[in-house]
């Protein structure tokens, strides 16, 4: 009964931890105005930085990026099967972008997902940061870089592993990445996209 149990209180742990809005709780510690309230609206770490406090914002990236790292993580030294593990990395990822906390009404899932890829496979979660990275800084758009690094993590998959269980992890992850970031192509499609660093707006 308790190995049937385990994976199952794995996965809603990771679907708890996923929720836990570090936008919000940055923005309390740091004295911010609720990130939903201006910019884009998204209780992530890049409309967080348009409050003008980088230090929130930072808080924000790396506690969004350390719950899936840290579930997946932890999921992995339990010794669960490879298919358990992948499915409290889908269950942390979606509690961030579907928080129970906020009424489901959660952030884009950038740094968490950065943060499972780095968990499930160190290599390939530097690739796709990188991607996002560079085209993040050189175009000066997130959700461009999000959408491209996004794009290319399943491809960067295959390519060092070949198709395989994560290969479907992977893929999910970055369909539903893309998914969130639809508004935003059609602001970057219509010119309209906020750049990085940009100010809040009301």
């Amino acid at each position: 009964m308790e190995t049937a149990i385990a994976p199952l209180l794995a996965i809603l742990a990771a679907y708890l931890l996923g929720s836990v809005p570090f936008a919000m709780i940055s923005s309390k510690l740091f004295g911010l105005a609720d990130p939903r309230s201006y910019g884009s609206g998204n209780p992530g770490a890049t409309n967080v930085l348009r409050s003008g406090n980088k230090k929130a914002a930072l808080f924000t990236l790396v506690g969004d990026a350390l719950k899936g790292w840290v579930a997946v993580f932890i999921a992995q030294k339990m010794g669960f099967s490879t298919n358990v593990v992948g499915l409290v990395a889908l269950a942390v990822f979606f509690g961030h972008l579907f928080p129970v906390f906020l009424k489901f009404k959660g952030g884009k899932g950038v740094a968490t997902g950065a943060g499972v890829l780095l968990a499930l496979d160190p290599l390939l979660g530097l690739a796709v940061l990188g991607t996002w990275l560079f085209v993040a800084f050189a175009f000066r758009y997130s959700s461009l870089g999000a959408v491209l690094a996004a794009a290319m993590a399943p491809v960067f998959q295959v390519l060092m592993h070949g198709g395989n269980g994560q290969t479907l992890v992977v893929g999910i992850l970055a369909l539903a990445l893309i998914g969130k970031h639809w508004q935003n192509l059609q602001r970057l499609l219509a010119g309209q996209e906020s750049k990085i660093g940009s100010k809040k707006k009301r």
